[in-house]
């Protein structure tokens, strides 16, 4: 986003029309019109939001990961709200949950559409699953109208089964099936308690074997495209004064694991001098990549690994998060053998992305020998950046404008076009398909956290916006 376009939108947020129309949407008769489906789209969604956010496998905060119990009801709950909506419904050998509904014709390419079930530790009740919830919505309204079976093209809800990486340290495990990025050998994967991703399906009666898991992968000749709906998890709708906004495209993200091993020994005994302590050598290199990350334009050079473009592009979009750190014995009189933590990157530009991860790792390993002990970088996840299909994000911007237009009448401005620095399904599915994303709304910007909302006529525009995108498709 340009200075000029912040600029410009500031001005129009100061005015009194442009404030007053999307500061808030006012019902008022609005629920009396015929085309506007309020109990449906706003209510009945809400309801449903409200109602998955209860599904969860801890007693005071949510949370939900892959195949887990909580995992399995919500796999229920939404198959149950598939098939009210006129969907047939099944669930694949990775726990995906389909829901489709041919149209007129079933041998075209289909529109799939879809957000992830899975969350966060103390996660909010919107992500995700608002994208799941508003699609099944809208198509249910076709349904009660009598229009599901009119539709051009099959269209196919799924509800992914894993998307955060919680469980498994694997992002997109979903997604990542149905679009075919994933090695068979995934299955393999384990999570803390040494069980594997086959051992959890298992568990809950899903057969996987290498060859049911790449069968799992869609032909890339029968998806026509897929559209994703999902809160901003950022600020600038917010600040813009909109409830929906355009995706134009998603950052490229890295997660590392860095392990750092010492000498472990007793705290009391052994001489600060002769220490080889993981722990420190681990604070070091922390506040390094808060460092670099800050100001990458005065750690990278300008030559073969980052060009002065892709430095403006990082100064401007990098960020870098430690979000996980763990220790071995982790006890508070003991110099900790081992030291482990993670470390998440993510830039618009991918070349300077990569720029960031080569040097970072070559000063974490420098850090490593002025303190003798030995440091191990595994590369946990790497997804390129994704441009939204030009085509798709138009439609989207028409349906978004649409459904406004309905709620608040007139509308002077255009629905505003931002990047996303969260990932999303959509990037494991832009290497199958064109790909298009509708943003939502969210107070504060906030997500990951219990304190996420969503407004409740924001997500009766995502609805209505939603349906006016499968009516135009």
């Amino acid at each position: 986003m340009t200075s000029t376009f912040v600029v410009l939108f500031f001005y129009l947020l100061s005015t009194p029309s442009f404030a007053s129309l999307f500061s808030g949407i006012e019902t008022g008769d609005l629920e009396k019109r015929g085309d506007l489906f309020p109990q449906i789209l706003r209510d009945e969604a809400l309801a449903r939001l409200l109602e998955l956010g209860m599904v969860s496998d801890a007693n005071d905060y949510l949370e939900r990961t892959f195949l887990s119990p909580a995992s399995m009801r919500a796999i229920h709950l939404t198959q149950k709200w598939m098939e009210d909506a006129g969907l047939r419904t099944w669930v694949d050998q990775m726990g995906n949950v389909h829901g489709r509904v041919d149209g007129v014709n079933a041998n075209t390419e289909a529109l799939l559409v879809g957000s992830h079930l899975d969350t966060v530790v103390d996660a909010g009740k919107f992500d995700g699953s608002l994208g799941i919830v508003s699609a099944i919505s809208a198509l249910k309204v076709m349904h009660v109208h009598g229009k599901l079976q009119k539709l051009r093209r099959p269209v196919e809800v799924i509800a992914f089964c894993e998307e955060e990486g919680v469980r498994f340290q694997t992002t997109f495990l979903g997604s990542g099936a149905i679009a075919g990025i994933l090695p068979a050998t995934t299955l393999e994967i384990s999570d803390k308690r040494n069980v594997t991703i086959k051992e959890v399906l298992k568990e809950n009666s899903i057969e996987a074997t290498e060859e049911s898991f790449l069968q799992l992968k869609y032909d890339a000749k029968s998806v026509w495209g897929y559209v994703e709906l999902h809160i901003e998890q950022g600020p600038v709708l917010e600040q813009v004064g909109f409830p929906l906004g355009v995706v134009k495209g998603i950052a490229g993200q890295t997660r590392l694991k860095v392990t750092v091993r010492g000498s472990q020994g007793h705290a009391g005994t052994v001489p600060m001098s002769m220490r080889q302590d993981p722990m420190v050598a681990a604070a070091e290199q922390i506040v390094l990549i808060e460092s670099l990350c800050k100001h990458p334009e005065e750690y990278l050079s300008y030559d073969g690994h980052c060009s002065d473009s892709s430095i403006k592009s990082l100064s401007s979009s990098l960020v870098c998060t430690v979000g996980e750190i763990s220790t071995w014995p982790s006890a508070s009189n003991v110099i900790p053998g081992q030291v482990t933590y993670t470390v998440d990157i993510r830039a618009i530009d991918d070349l300077g992305r990569e720029a960031v991860i080569y040097d970072l790792s070559n000063r974490i390993y420098q850090i490593c020998d002025k303190r003798s002990v030995s440091c191990l970088i595994e590369h946990k996840h790497d997804a390129g950046a994704v441009i939204c299909d030009p085509e798709l994000s138009s439609q989207l911007k028409s349906a978004a404008y649409s459904a406004l237009k309905k709620m608040e009448g007139d509308i002077q401005d255009e629905v505003p076009t931002l990047m996303s620095g969260a990932g999303h399904d959509a990037m494991a599915m832009s290497r199958l398909t064109k790909v298009g994303m509708l943003f939502v709304r969210c107070r504060g910007g906030i997500s990951h956290s219990p304190q996420e909302d969503v407004l409740d006529d924001d997500v009766w525009a995502a609805g209505l916006a939603f349906l006016s995108f499968l009516e135009n498709l």
